[in-house]
């Protein structure tokens, strides 16, 4: 599978093959939904939580004897049919909602979605990024340059994949809308469906360390 590698003005310097097992699956929608489903649900954080009789302050005290008053029998003013009492079936912290999913379903289920992007035109392969100065405007103007020059419109989103932590372009990029800068080792599927275009920066390099983190 050739596919050609562009400097960050655009131009065309090089052709490279890209593995079939990564980049020539056909995609199973079934599965790609699959683990997707479990990525977001293991994120999931359970926030709301409701305090039950036990855990409501007071109502230590019987709130009036048990016989001889013409009322009711209580033993707490906070049971769940008082005010200001506990709550009886309200959302805990005790619930779970992660997923499990195996991890040659969840490698497969990337490297799908991996191959669609190719099918459908919206990876770049970019030799490398080198800023003048770690700043947003100069970032920003790299991915307006090129866009125009390979057509392809990156305000729409994208995903750069480059081999290693690169402080100057997180730091460059993290405040442009739509971007993210994600390592090589540490690709999911949600990032990559998330984002329109991906963008992979020294492709050979990248490709290596995808295909050393992830054991083919």
């Amino acid at each position: 599978m050739k596919e050609t590698i562009y400097n960050q003005k655009g131009e065309e310097i090089s052709k490279t093959d890209l593995p079939e097992e990564i980049f020539g699956l056909e995609l199973n929608s079934d599965l790609v939904h699959q683990a997707v489903v479990a990525q977001a649900a293991n994120a999931r954080k359970v926030i709301a939580h409701t305090k039950d009789r036990s855990e409501v302050r007071g109502g230590g005290r019987k709130p009036w004897r048990q016989k001889g008053t013409g009322r009711a029998r209580h033993g707490s003013s906070r049971s769940p049919i008082w005010r200001g009492g506990g709550i009886t079936f309200g959302p805990t912290k005790e619930r779970n909602f992660s997923k499990k999913i195996n991890k040659k379903m969840k490698r497969k289920a990337l490297f799908m979605s991996l191959s669609s992007k190719l099918r459908d035109k919206e990876l770049i392969l970019i030799d490398s990024f080198k800023l003048n100065e770690v700043k947003t405007k100069e970032m920003s103007q790299v991915l307006n340059n090129l866009s125009k020059k390979i057509e392809k419109d990156l305000k729409k989103g994208v995903l750069i994949i480059s081999p290693k932590s690169d402080q100057n372009i997180i730091r460059a990029s993290k405040n442009i809308p739509k971007t993210k800068i994600s390592r090589a080792d540490s690709l999911n599927v949600l990032d990559v469906l998330s984002y329109k275009h991906l963008l992979i920066l020294s492709p050979q390099d990248t490709v290596k360390i995808i295909q050393e983190s992830y054991k083919i």
